[in-house]
């Protein structure tokens, strides 16, 4: 689920930035403090807008940079358990499908694509069901249902486990 969440914090900006106006070089500093990271309560962190610096400058003495409080904010991606999403299949391995859900892959399981048993096509780059003949290939626009979620420092660190064998997910035509 994408939403924008408000944020408070105390900006460190360093002298090299004094030139800028306060709120913009604030800005700077959160984004790239926090885009594409991980914030375990929050989700992934896509982009930052709106700092609004709410204090006068503060300096810590031996330290040339100026402590603003700001308020700012993000817009996050929270996967949320047994929430249906969409997503472009951005690989096919052995032993599933990637498929592209906002900022993150997920793993769609080759147990977990249909009731019909995978296996994978080397030649083709595709898992193709035996008995039903049907085939999920890189490309493939898919619907699916978030079935674990586990966030953890990072997005590549991040896990998200996916099911399309209710009925009503699988594979989007057109």
């Amino acid at each position: 689920m994408f939403r924008i969440c408000r944020f408070s914090e105390s900006v460190r900006i360093p002298p090299n930035l004094f030139g800028m106006k306060i709120s913009e070089a604030a800005l700077k500093i959160l984004r790239d403090q926090y885009e594409r990271t991980v914030h375990r309560e929050y989700g992934v962190v896509i982009s930052i807008a709106d700092a609004e610096v709410k204090s006068e400058g503060r300096i810590i003495q031996g330290d040339g940079a100026a402590y603003f409080d700001a308020e700012f904010d993000a817009l996050v991606y929270t996967p949320k358990v047994n929430e249906v999403v969409e997503g472009e299949v951005t690989e096919i391995v052995e032993f599933g499908a990637f498929v592209r859900i906002g900022p993150i892959d997920g793993l769609v399981h080759v147990s977990q694509i249909a009731d019909d048993f995978l296996s994978y096509d080397k030649k083709t780059g595709m898992l193709v069901g035996r008995e039903s003949k049907k085939g999920i290939k890189k490309g493939d626009w898919v619907r699916a249902k978030v079935a674990t979620v586990s966030m953890k420092d990072t997005i590549l660190n991040s896990k998200i486990a996916l099911t399309m064998r209710p009925s009503g997910l699988g594979k989007v035509s057109g």
